[in-house]
């Protein structure tokens, strides 16, 4: 037993990083546009004003996909592109171009299966406070309603929010991601709250509104905790490690449970409370029924992960990394197990269905000589993960796809066009294509369903 007959082999983008056209047609800016505008923000100056031009390229972009054999596409839909202000009139344009986006996708044999949030949040809302605004959770809920009324007779598999801990994080905490801020630890949990209560509200808007049976989760990315051995110790500390409020450090808001307790069961861990509790709103409780609307399946984005060991007293403790270890373009390191050990933890812990809703690596790329890309790198990384993910669903976990990120070499924030994580390269000069030799092959594992890995 490997993966089952209908398993969603896949690759995802994001708008911002593909799309360009980012005042087209009624666009509204977004705080990644405006991220951009910031002297020394991004490498090199770099924006996402043009990108892979997907807007306009994307019936050449799905042919391709066809060609690599995908059997469905995780995109994102950009609000303000939807809604220029954020909430209030909707850009039929904006709506029309995800339409036709989905109708390809159909004509070819993929199945669309949209994020509604991958980081370009509307600039105008931005102005009313972002995230720290109660109000955002409506603002969120109105957007899924509009998408969800045009796109629901197509589609029925949906994502609300990708990876929430970094555009929390990143863009709130260290500032390195829009919209730039530095916040405190009161205003950080303020926003995680409202963050959850609009991906509870979203999920009851698709749930309503939908024309088709719907099928919704939500795509964070999890912190994984590898056993360093086979010692029964070791798998125990690092089971606790993955499902500790941050492993016993300080409330950052990367913990696991913070954010996927009160969507599967209700309420925040015990441990993260201790510290938090006081930082939440009076109606944090009643809250929670929203927060833990019913989900389908459990998205989770996974690169690399850390190895634990149980210390004496058999508490989790962190293994320092081998000299010399392997290291990704953007020096993440290689941790194949990762995608068994993540999966297997998660499935106990939620019981719920597993999509790994990205996984890929940057490599350093480029056309060679005969016209060609050759990344043998990325066929190794991505062999060696996918091998544990099959056997992570032969030992019972419940996995219902993969997608393999990216599609194309894209705008990777505030790192721009210096990281190349596609299956497809881009000359960001000309805008030609070429499917990379890890395209082919991958084409290969999806024709026989992951057997010849």
């Amino acid at each position: 037993m490997g993966f089952k007959k209908d398993f969603l082999w896949g690759a995802a983008s994001a708008s911002y990083q593909i799309e360009g056209a980012w005042d087209k047609d009624g666009k509204g800016m977004s705080t990644w546009d405006h991220l951009t505008e910031k002297p020394g923000a991004i490498y090199q100056g770099h924006t996402g004003k043009v990108a892979c031009d997907h807007y306009h390229r994307y019936k050449e972009d799905i042919a391709l996909m066809k060609e690599m054999g995908l059997k469905s596409y995780r995109f994102s839909i950009s609000w303000p592109r939807i809604l220029p202000d954020g909430i209030g009139k909707i850009n039929q344009a904006g709506l029309d171009f995800y339409s036709d986006l989905v109708d390809e996708l159909l004509a070819n044999d993929i199945i669309p299966f949209p994020t509604l949030f991958h980081w370009d949040f509307p600039y105008e809302l931005y102005l009313k406070g972002g995230w720290l605004n109660r109000e955002s959770s409506n603002w969120f809920a109105e957007y899924t309603k509009a998408v969800v009324e045009r796109l629901s007779d197509r589609v029925n598999h949906w994502f609300t929010l990708n990876e929430p801990q970094v555009f929390v994080g990143l863009g709130h905490i260290t500032g390195e991601h829009a919209p730039g801020l530095k916040l405190q630890k009161r205003d950080i949990i303020t926003i995680i709250h409202n963050v959850l209560l609009a991906h509870g509200k979203s999920v009851k808007m698709i749930r309503e509104f939908s024309k088709l049976e719907a099928k919704v989760g939500m795509a964070p990315v999890c912190n994984v905790f590898i056993p360093a051995d086979n010692n029964p110790r070791s798998i125990v500390a690092a089971r606790e490690a993955m499902f500790s409020n941050n492993n016993g450090e300080h409330f950052s808001g990367w913990s696991n449970t913070w954010w996927l307790d009160p969507v599967y069961f209700g309420e925040y861990p015990k441990d993260g409370l201790l510290e938090a509790e006081k930082y939440l709103p009076p109606t944090w409780k009643e809250d929670l029924k929203t927060i833990s609307q019913k989900v389908d399946f459990l998205g989770n984005n996974h690169y690399q992960g850390s190895y634990i060991k149980a210390d004496e007293k058999g508490n989790p403790e962190h293994q320092r990394p081998e000299i010399g270890e392997a290291l990704t373009g953007f020096n993440w390191r290689v941790t194949p197990e990762g995608l068994y050990w993540g999966p297997k933890f998660l499935y106990e812990r939620y019981s719920s269905p597993l999509i790994i809703t990205e996984n890929g690596l940057s490599n350093k790329d480029w056309v060679s000589i005969d016209g060609k890309v050759h990344d043998p790198q990325r066929i190794d990384f991505t062999h060696r993960y996918l091998r544990e993910y099959k056997k992570a669903a032969e030992d019972g976990v419940e996995i219902e796809g993969y997608f393999h990120w990216s599609i194309m070499d894209n705008f990777e924030w505030a790192f721009g066009y210096k990281e190349r994580f596609g299956l497809i390269h881009v000359d960001f000069n000309t805008q030609k294509r070429t499917i990379k030799d890890s395209g082919y092959w991958y084409k290969k594992v999806i024709e026989s369903n992951g057997e010849n890995l």
